[in-house]
């Protein structure tokens, strides 16, 4: 239970509703399922992996390390004690999915602007469910 405060001496609980839970449980299930697919098959380092990376200019021999720094940043987005970290490794990562796609020319809809539909699913179950990213992002 997170707490919101409408005075600071006097905090007042907070629950997210029935439907922000399953939205944000929805949320991240896929985003989760997504990034598990994305990250096995680099570990596994099979083909459709290597050519992918391969067609963004990497070196074949990129995609292991790829594939371990995602499953990381997911292993501590998974942990809801470390998830904000996660989120904001993700991000990183993410961006730099973002940026390889805008150098190499791919098209907008469809490859620059996935990695951030997939941030933005990142963080949303956070926002809905942490009354501390909620506030951080009403502060920003």
């Amino acid at each position: 239970m997170t707490t919101r405060t409408l005075d600071a001496s006097i905090p007042t609980p907070t629950t997210p509703s029935r439907i922000t839970t399953w939205v944000a449980r929805i949320a991240q299930g896929m985003v989760v399922l997504f990034l598990i697919f994305d990250a096995s098959i680099k570990l596994l380092q099979l083909a459709p992996a290597i050519e992918g990376t391969t067609e963004l200019g990497f070196a074949a021999g990129a995609v292991l390390p790829i594939g371990v720094i995602e499953a990381c940043c997911l292993t501590l987005y998974l942990v809801p004690r470390t998830a904000p970290i996660g989120a904001v490794l993700l991000t990183g990562y993410l961006g730099g999915a973002t940026a390889t796609h805008v150098a190499n020319q791919s098209p907008l809809v469809s490859h620059v602007l996935f990695p951030i539909y997939v941030a933005v699913l990142v963080w949303l179950p956070l926002y809905l469910r942490d009354a501390r990213v909620r506030r951080f992002v009403r502060a920003a």
